[in-house]
């Protein structure tokens, strides 16, 4: 099951500078586990106390996964994840 998962320019660095890898998982939660063990402190950076981290913005195809399930949200083989950090300001 191949997942693409886009990665903001701020996380590249745990990805050797890839706008893009793949990973495989039956749920987010899956995902991002399996991301952790090629690209060490990624879920780190995304996760805290078992839920995604308020600063931090995941789509899959296109949809919030907070309106889908968090990190329960089903994944399917050819899916689209973007990693998108929070943007604030005055």
């Amino acid at each position: 099951m191949a997942i693409e998962v886009r990665i903001p320019t701020i996380l590249r660095t745990l990805t050797d500078g890839s706008k893009a890898v793949e990973g495989k998982g039956g749920t987010l939660d899956e995902l991002f586990a399996d991301l952790d063990v090629r690209h060490p402190g990624l879920r780190a950076r995304l996760v805290d106390g078992g839920k995604l981290r308020k600063f931090v913005n995941v789509y899959l195809n296109d949809e919030d996964v907070r309106f889908l399930g968090g990190l329960e949200t089903a994944l399917s083989d050819g899916d689209s994840v973007t990693i998108l950090p929070a943007v604030a300001g005055g």
